[in-house]
């Protein structure tokens, strides 16, 4: 019987452990999260230069998604 009652203790300690360890875990989505809310914060003059320099990269690495491919 005690060993029993140990058992269950012990699962559901672990349980409770894997539990908050994945609450705790930050997902992928908060740094996306966090990046869109920095560029809401900034004025309409720095938005625009972010947006800029993000467009020049994307037309420097062939990433614009403008433009259909030719396959």
């Amino acid at each position: 019987m005690t060993l029993a009652v140990v058992v269950v203790l012990i699962v559901v300690l672990v349980g409770a452990v894997a539990f908050l360890a994945m609450r705790r875990r930050p997902r992928q989505d908060d740094g996306l999260r966090s990046f869109r809310r920095h560029i809401d914060a900034l004025s309409p003059e720095a938005r625009r230069e972010v947006q800029d320099r993000a467009r020049r990269h994307d037309q420097g690495s062939g990433n614009d998604p403008g433009v259909k491919g030719t396959d």
